[in-house]
């Protein structure tokens, strides 16, 4: 998602698309395809506004991002710090899971945690 929010940056910055996905949505390294399956994904998940693009022709389900939601933007924030995000991770590994529930369950814990000691509550 960040390379998603990022390549959105260039596109964010005209007042009269701000906020909106680029079209086309390009990832440096991934095909057209991937891409979409996984815009697809996170559509599911809740993470994505998009459009179901799929046709009889996909080689697997596709769609087109229009907009991060709120829990997508929730998430970015979550995962921005780099040392969380490590951290997150390395917790993830040990369970041997990496599902998007349990970073986001990992990276809350280690946010709130980050934040009490900020306020000088732990």
């Amino acid at each position: 998602m960040f390379r998603n929010e990022s390549s959105w940056g260039a596109a964010c910055c005209r007042e009269d698309v701000w906020g909106y996905a680029p079209n086309p949505l390009v990832v440096a390294g991934y095909s057209n395809e991937q891409i979409g399956f996984h815009v697809y994904l996170m559509i599911q998940a809740g993470m994505l506004e998009g459009s179901d693009c799929t046709h009889f022709q996909s080689e697997s389900p596709e769609a087109m991002a229009t907009s991060l939601t709120w829990a997508g933007y929730e998430f970015l924030e979550a995962s921005r710090d780099e040392s969380s995000w490590i951290k997150a991770k390395s917790i993830a590994a040990t369970a041997k899971s990496m599902t998007l529930d349990l970073l986001k369950t990992v990276l809350a814990q280690l946010t709130a945690a980050a934040a009490k000691k900020v306020m000088g509550l732990t």
